[in-house]
């Protein structure tokens, strides 16, 4: 029998030098977040659980299996409560204008309702929301933003054309972690994808024809593979061409799906010992580049965000809030399960058996013979360790404090008594970590975002669009028209939602307290204060201003209105009182 001949991948194929250091830095730098990874991967076993069989905590040899899901509770509280904080309202953002000219009024609404309708339209909520789930479960979120033109003629409803975000998940990005600006560090995204799907994308979309060779290359390499399988050849495994999630380098080629790995930032060309900046370089099966361009950002960067939990030093893979929670998740589980084993071997407690005893079976009214010195008697255990609710009860709270979401935000109150400030003390200081958090997340993830996708918009605009605005003085909806121009203002949008609800909060807190002190009952004092802008202090911090529920002196009117209507029914009722019966009939 003829002896097979062991073949590489260079045998089937011409690989790009610069194609070859991409994959082997995209797969260097995957082995170097193995340990946060696996870190991850447990606080999501444990979030997703539904007994203690599939997490840490289920080879403890106990009866029972219950799990329970503290740090599960713990993640749904963080994220409604964020979300409720970054997007109170509509009035999520702000433009601030660097220069006179921008800050003009109808330069700086055009600017906003044209973000306004990008992000209602584009489904930005729906994908921020994604990536805070990311930033709780993983510790560290990621968004890219490119312009999206779903301008189909035959589905007119369905048009789209400007920036959107798009999440990009943990596991689907890799990084030097060591580099000490994410921004600054080359990155590369993977993205797996079928043939059938790329051959769509071209043509869908035309401007994205270089996709073609990469199709016609992909195929044409897995020919190559799947003839050569078929002969006396034995395809050797090589790591720098090994997949993500594929057992072997056959298996990939034998599959229907193509990874494509996209790299942004510098790289060094041995090839040609050039050095190339600001690069976005897309590299198909590890092994050939179909596209290679600078990318085309006015910032100088590509619009790729990332946001950190809990920052590391030296470390851009930041801790997440329910990792250091899992010990004590392990604890809560082992003590739950021993209770529940101690209090069944009371219930049915376990029989010590001593000398000759005939068979006989456990229950009410059953009798056991026993020979000489025979006895049988209960193990009974201690019953203290049915008292260990009070310890779990303690580590459930402890969890909470620790993942800086206190008991207040779920609508518990603390007990005991507390005096007018204290309160107020008491709130601030509960909630300065969740505040905290949720602003750095605020300014260096969402507002970069926002900004990348007004950028984005700027670049790509073309014509004229109708946008939808709202007045907020006279409650009806109106279309402004608007050009490449009225949106090319210098300056930023501002993401305000976290900081406007904490900072509106605090306020209207402090004006309650203050209207219910002897200094803010004082006629003196409440002379030189303005009731009617004080109402509309109140409607602009209950942000009710859509209900149109303050207008200046409207209270006397409607007195008015009220005495005109009861003297009107009062000398109709006395008219008709007055009228004779027999004459009303016409008798």
């Amino acid at each position: 029998m003829p002896r097979s001949r062991s073949v590489s991948f260079e045998d089937f194929a011409s690989p790009h030098m610069l194609a070859t250091d991409i994959a082997e830095k995209h797969t260097h730098w995957r082995n170097m977040r193995s340990g946060w990874l696996e870190t991850t991967k447990e606080a999501r076993d444990y979030i997703f659980a539904t007994d203690t069989r599939s997490t840490s905590a289920g080879n403890l040899g106990w009866r029972n299996s219950t799990h329970v899901p503290k740090i599960c509770q713990i993640r749904d509280n963080l994220h409604a409560n964020y979300m409720a904080t970054l997007f109170p309202n509509e009035k999520s953002f702000i433009f601030e204008a660097d220069d006179p000219e921008s800050n003009l009024p109808s330069k700086r609404a055009s600017v906003e309702a044209y973000m306004k309708n990008k992000t209602r339209l584009g489904n930005f909520r729906e994908e921020i929301e994604k990536c805070v789930l990311d930033w709780i479960d993983y510790g560290n979120s990621f968004a890219e933003v490119e312009f999206v033109n779903e301008n189909d003629p035959m589905k007119p409803t369905s048009r789209f054309v400007g920036p959107k975000v798009r999440r990009i998940s943990p596991l689907d990005i890799t990084f030097d972690p060591t580099c000490t600006d994410f921004l600054k560090t080359p990155k590369i995204k993977r993205e797996l994808t079928t043939l059938g799907d790329l051959q769509a994308t071209v043509e869908d979309y035309p401007e994205m024809g270089y996709l073609q060779e990469a199709i016609d290359s992909s195929v044409e390499l897995r020919n190559r593979i799947k003839g050569a399988s078929k002969g006396s050849f034995d395809v050797k495994k090589n790591a720098a061409f090994q997949a993500d999630g594929f057992d072997s380098f056959s298996t990939y080629f034998d599959s229907e799906f193509v990874e494509l790995l996209h790299f942004y930032g510098d790289i060094w060309d041995r090839e040609t010992n050039s050095l190339f900046r600001n690069q976005h370089i897309v590299v198909i099966d590890r092994a050939f580049i179909i596209h290679q361009s600078e990318h085309p950002s006015w910032h100088g960067r590509p619009p790729i965000h990332h946001a950190g939990w809990r920052v590391r030093p030296d470390n851009l893979y930041a801790m997440g809030p329910l990792d250091n929670l899992i010990g004590m998740q392990y604890r809560i589980d082992h003590l739950e399960n021993a209770k529940s084993d101690a209090l069944d071997m009371i219930l049915f407690p376990v029989l010590k058996i001593k000398g000759l005893v005939e068979d006989f079976e456990y229950g009410p009214n059953e009798r056991i013979y026993v020979g000489d010195d025979g006895d049988v008697a209960f193990m009974n255990p201690d019953a203290s360790v049915l008292q260990m609710d009070a310890q779990i009860a303690q580590y459930m709270q402890l969890m909470e404090e620790m993942a800086g979401a206190p008991r207040q935000a779920m609508g518990l109150r603390t007990p005991g008594e507390k005096t007018k400030f204290e309160v107020q003390v008491l709130e601030n200081g509960a909630n300065r970590v969740f505040v905290n958090k949720i602003s750095h997340f605020e300014s260096i993830f969402l507002e970069p975002i926002l900004n990348d996708m007004l950028e984005v918009g700027r670049r790509n605009f073309i014509g004229s669009e109708q946008v939808s605005v709202t007045d907020s003085d006279f409650n009806f909806m109106s279309f402004l028209k608007i050009s490449p121009e009225d949106i090319k203002a210098s300056g930023n949008i501002r993401a305000v939602g976290a900081r406007r609800f904490a900072h509106k909060a605090n306020i209207l807190q402090n004006l309650v307290q203050f209207s219910n002190t002897p200094l803010g009952q004082d006629q003196g004092v409440r002379r030189h204060m303005s009731g009617y802008k004080l109402a509309r202090m109140v409607e602009n911090l209950l942000e009710v201003e859509e209900y149109d529920i303050i207008e200046k002196e409207i209270a006397i009117f409607e007195e008015a209105d009220a005495a005109r209507a009861s003297q009107g029914a009062q000398q109709q009722l006395m008219e008709e009182e007055s009228v004779n019966p027999a004459e009303a009939l016409g008798l």
